[in-house]
């Protein structure tokens, strides 16, 4: 059963009245084709515009929709031969962030990112996309074997943030982070990240400090979660939409500070109406994105990569 947001219960109705007379029609009743085509024809012209207005928040609750698709849909739909990499060599396997290497049309490339799960079973063992030390151990090895053997990295970022467990911070959460977050910043291969959910504070940049930072249209990135700020600032987690509205979390304000370097357009109706497009469309922009970072060489990827996070906060400010 298809999960509705709030916002979409307008969408909701139209769909469940197209599926009423559906059925009505292939039981043997009368000829509704002509009512169905309208009824189809007003609910995409309904989702359009819904999806064309929708506020911070309402971005936050797409990005963060259960049937958006997840790492393991993009691996499936871009990466042949895909071979998963487990465990960091120091402690264990975090299957919050999932990686390995695989063939990207063609070109053998290291892909990695957080992986939430799509049900209960799912969600637990990748503890819902959160990872530990141990995950961003494994993304420096990644990393690492991408550099030694000359291939380039895919990043695919979706997390609330790292997992904020005793244990984690007792093996050294804030460490593992700033390592990984560093071989990006340093790796002397081309590195693309790409928001597809929802990136939350260093837990998300562990995996995104890269020659080219992309975002969905419908994703959002920031420093912490908009019930988190709100809890912070006013001491009342409900006040989450006033923080979203003030956080400048969504693609064009990130786009325009220069926090993300493209916005991938999203199906109508957003990545999960048409998770196939969606795929589809985001490897057409990697491989664009990939063919220009491979005429730079070691030296040029790395002070590229340096001055595009200098250049955070300046672009359009000045």
């Amino acid at each position: 059963m298809r999960h509705y947001l709030e916002f979409e219960r307008p969408i909701a109705d139209l769909e469940a009245k197209i599926e009423e007379l559906s059925s009505l029609s292939q039981s043997g009743g009368a000829n509704l084709d002509v009512e169905l085509r309208a009824l189809r024809d007003r609910t995409e012209v309904l989702r359009r515009e819904t999806y064309s207005r929708l506020d911070p928040w309402q971005k936050t609750m797409v990005a963060r929709h259960p049937e958006r698709p997840h790492l393991v849909d993009y691996i499936g739909g871009l990466i042949e031969d895909f071979v998963e990499l487990r465990g960091d060599r120091k402690f264990g396997d975090d299957q919050a962030i999932v990686g390995g290497l695989g063939r990207f049309r063609g070109q053998s490339v290291v892909v990695m990112g957080h992986e939430k799960g799509h049900d209960t079973t799912t969600r637990l063992k990748h503890n819902f996309g959160m990872a530990r030390p141990e995950g961003y151990r494994k993304a420096v090895r990644l990393m690492e074997m991408a550099e030694q053997y000359g291939l380039p990295v895919l990043t695919f970022v979706d997390t609330a943030g790292a997992y904020p467990g005793i244990g984690a911070e007792e093996r050294g959460q804030a460490e593992a982070i700033a390592r990984s977050t560093e071989k990006g910043l340093i790796l002397k291969v081309p590195m693309i990240a790409t928001v597809t959910g929802e990136g939350g504070s260093g837990g998300a940049i562990a995996l995104a400090a890269a020659n080219r930072v992309l975002i969905l249209e419908h994703s959002i990135y920031s420093v912490i979660s908009p019930e988190g700020a709100a809890s912070i600032l006013w001491h009342d987690g409900s006040r989450a939409k006033e923080a979203a509205d003030q956080m400048k979390i969504t693609a064009p304000d990130l786009l325009k500070m220069g926090i993300v370097d493209r916005i991938v357009e999203e199906p109508a109706g957003g990545a999960h109406s048409d998770p196939e497009n969606m795929i589809e469309r985001l490897g057409d922009v990697l491989e664009s994105e990939l063919q220009a970072l491979s005429f730079l060489t070691e030296d040029q990827l790395i002070e590229q990569r340096a001055q595009r996070f200098y250049d955070i906060g300046r672009k359009g400010l000045i």
